[in-house]
């Protein structure tokens, strides 16, 4: 599968194994494009691949939840490990986005 991938109106995002400060604005310009661009309905990040993110994955996050909740979106977590959940909740976005355990159809 591609980095950025539309499916039936979902952005499908799959993270980089690191998620840092150095790869954060790119992925955030990108998804943002597809946002506006594509037809998306609601945002899925898929972090399989993921083994570290820092406080910059939240802002990445945050800034798609802002812009895909203007038009009625939802964002979708998908593979999320122990640290990332640890992080969604320490930052309170897990009250925000929904932290799926087994893929699903998207509503």
């Amino acid at each position: 599968m591609d980095e950025f991938q539309v499916v039936d109106r979902c952005l499908l995002v799959r993270l980089p194994e690191e998620v840092d400060h150095h790869k954060a604005g790119r992925i955030s310009e990108k998804a943002d494009w597809y946002i506006m661009k594509q037809d998306v309905e609601h945002v899925v990040f898929d972090f399989e691949d993921t083994r570290f993110m820092d406080s910059s994955g939240v802002g990445i996050l945050m800034g798609r939840y802002k812009k895909i909740s203007c038009f009625g979106g939802k964002v979708y977590i998908l593979h999320a490990d122990r640290q990332v959940k640890r992080i969604l909740k320490l930052s309170g976005m897990d009250k925000i986005v929904e932290v799926v355990e087994e893929e699903k159809e998207w509503e």
